[in-house]
């Protein structure tokens, strides 16, 4: 679990947007950050959950188990104020299994044609989990509305379509810096942050003793 006094936490998410994302804003803690590419194939989580919680906690607590070493999730999603709240949990699969970041956001787009309210929330749940079970939980929001078109290189998602009013941007025309100080995302992980010794402390007490054996002769 250490390595030179830090401790090894895995992101539980081969998604590279995120990997960066939540790498950036544990920099400077006593972490080593590993994501799943780090490690040889292990089983996909069914994200089958009702909500962001039941899914987030799914994925790090089966990552934690998996790997042996502590994990974080989130799960996160983009809600439509005229469209009930979806996509929602189903956000990452909004139109298919296989469709791109740009399939997802022409859907939305399409399915928003004949709606004046625009108003949606992007948000998040982190979980934080050990191999015994236990793990804690934080959470973030931020409100917008959805543009008409794409706009902007930057981010992933539905980050082109969803328009930031405070910044007059789109979460794709932000730069990450900007992104992470008022994203759900950042919202969340700046809970993290503000606890991270008392995270690190409950660590050490939920993470399995090291078995020890006598070596006999």
């Amino acid at each position: 679990m250490q390595k030179n006094n830090l401790t090894s936490i895995v992101l539980a998410t081969r998604n590279k947007g995120k990997v960066a994302e939540i790498s950036a804003l544990l920099e400077g803690f006593p972490v080593l950050v590993k994501n799943l590419d780090d490690f040889g194939p292990i089983p996909e989580v069914e994200e089958d959950g009702e909500t962001f919680d039941e899914n987030s906690y799914k994925k790090a607590s089966f990552t934690a188990r998996i790997l042996g070493i502590p994990a974080i999730a989130d799960d996160s999603g983009l809600m439509v104020d005229a469209l009930d709240n979806a996509p929602g949990v189903h956000s990452a699969r909004f139109a298919g299994p296989d469709a791109t970041d740009q399939d997802r956001c022409q859907k939305l787009l399409q399915a928003m044609q004949t709606h004046d309210n625009r108003g949606a929330a992007f948000a998040c749940v982190i979980s934080i989990a050990v191999p015994t079970g236990p793990a804690l939980t934080y959470e973030g929001e931020c409100r917008g509305v959805l543009t008409r078109e794409p706009q902007g290189e930057n981010g992933f998602g539905y980050d082109p379509i969803f328009y930031f009013t405070p910044l007059k941007k789109t979460f794709a025309q932000l730069t990450r810096e900007e992104k992470s100080r008022v994203s759900h995302r950042g919202k969340a992980l700046r809970e993290v942050q503000e606890e991270f010794d008392k995270v690190l402390a409950w660590i050490d007490i939920h993470m399995p003793a090291d078995e020890k054996f006598n070596c006999q002769a």
